[in-house]
């Protein structure tokens, strides 16, 4: 069956976001987990990029900074993985976020270009438990959500992330310009502590708790054995690297803070335009969440004919904002993009859940989350040393950013449409 898992031959009826939340209280608190450590992580960003553009001034410096919130994630995901595979994945979230709302509390010291040092290493450290938290999260899903709860479960869970930026991002730059950096801080570490409250709520029994073939004879343990399935099972070596593909899009959240600063000021003020233009990035996310389930469904023939429509539009929409006239339409251009890439993340989140067995699951998402970091830390540092070397503005950077994204558009609508054996059976 080329790893796909036994489905049953009826397709199963698709739960609404409302049933989800209200029937299903392990999903439930997994959400509350999500809305709380997602709103903090986001007054975190804008401020953390402020903190380093106000006293260095260098888009390197700032890139930099958007590649140690990525790198640690693709060095400690071998790691990770095994962890999760071998451990109850609720565990592994509580200490990750733990450790993040304690560590994320150092960023209260950086007071000047000195001590910038302080907040790279800081969140050089939180995003390496990160790297343990989000392939658990990903991986727990399927246990607590049953086949037909899968779709809207990762398009509410994406749409969250995108309302949470949008949110976030919008209120962290008004609340950076008003009240300090020091409170964006202090608001991110206390959400860290409340997720860890809600996940330690969740309720799975015993026999679910630990991965199923964590002491299962013939079931290697190692992130070797990792890499042997996905040699093993193509089709999904290739979901794993759709998330890569769209993380070579990581240049563009630098290009977005140059834009807010360079191009389009708003009212002086850097963080106020940057939240913008995230903000527009959260709203297009949302939206591209809650469409993948209405236009797609969970069938994995009809996932996998999505992805090429949808890396299209993240095309087309780049080249539109390399064009734009002022803040607001490189918004709309910001949102139509990200319409895109969210229809990205949450298909290859559901075709993975839906055809890798759950003792290999935390490994896999693992391999995936690090290609996905290492591919925005090169893609983002790369931009920085671009611009920064030929000062160049951000706009041809974003036009060939956008013209890239045709080659993996072309590529998955031809694969698209000559699915496996396999996969048709699961249509």
């Amino acid at each position: 069956m080329s790893g796909v898992a036994d489905q049953p031959a009826a397709a199963p009826r698709e739960r609404s976001y409302g049933e989800l939340v209200w029937r299903n209280r392990n999903f439930r608190m997994l959400w509350f987990g999500q809305i709380v450590s997602q709103l903090g992580d986001w007054f975190n960003a804008v401020a953390v990029y402020a903190l380093v553009l106000d006293l260095t001034g260098s888009a390197t410096a700032v890139a930099l900074m958007m590649v140690v919130q990525q790198l640690p994630s693709s060095l400690v995901g071998p790691l990770a993985g095994v962890v999760i595979d071998r451990m109850d994945r609720r565990h592994v979230m509580v200490a990750a976020d733990v450790v993040r709302g304690i560590l994320v509390l150092g960023l209260l010291l950086v007071r000047d270009a000195d001590q910038i040092w302080i907040a790279y290493l800081v969140i050089a450290l939180a995003v390496s438990a990160t790297a343990f938290f989000e392939p658990s999260r990903s991986a727990i899903l399927p246990l607590v959500a049953s086949r037909d709860e899968l779709m809207p479960a990762n398009a509410l869970a994406s749409a969250t992330w995108s309302v949470m930026l949008a949110i976030g991002a919008a209120a962290g730059g008004a609340v950076t310009a008003l009240a300090g950096r020091e409170t964006a801080f202090l608001i991110n570490s206390a959400s860290f502590f409340a997720s860890a409250v809600f996940i330690a709520r969740i309720r799975l029994g015993r026999d679910l708790a630990t991965p199923d073939g964590a002491a299962a004879p013939g079931h290697g343990r190692g992130f070797v054995d990792g890499l042997r399935y996905l040699r093993a099972h193509r089709d999904v070596a290739a979901y794993v690297g759709i998330k890569g593909v769209w993380g070579l899009a990581g240049g563009v959240l630098l290009l977005l803070t140059i834009f807010g600063e360079r191009v389009f000021p708003l009212g002086g003020s850097t963080a106020a335009a940057i939240g913008v233009l995230y903000a527009a990035r959260g709203v297009g996310a949302g939206v591209g969440s809650l469409l993948t389930g209405r236009l797609l469904g969970t069938s994995v023939l009809r996932l996998r004919r999505g992805i090429g429509p949808a890396f299209f539009t993240v095309a087309l929409f780049y080249i539109a904002l390399a064009g734009a006239p002022s803040l607001w339409m490189a918004s709309l251009a910001v949102v139509g993009a990200h319409v895109g890439g969210s229809v990205l993340w949450v298909a290859s989140a559901v075709l993975l859940q839906v055809t890798v067995p759950d003792h290999v699951r935390g490994r896999i998402f693992a391999i995936e989350f690090a290609l996905l970091t290492l591919a925005v830390s090169v893609s983002s540092y790369a931009t920085a040393r671009v611009l920064d070397a030929f000062a160049l503005g951000p706009r041809p950077l974003t036009l060939a950013l956008g013209l890239f994204f045709l080659v993996p558009a072309a590529a998955w609508w031809v694969r698209g449409r000559r699915p496996t054996s396999s996969e048709a059976s699961t249509a």
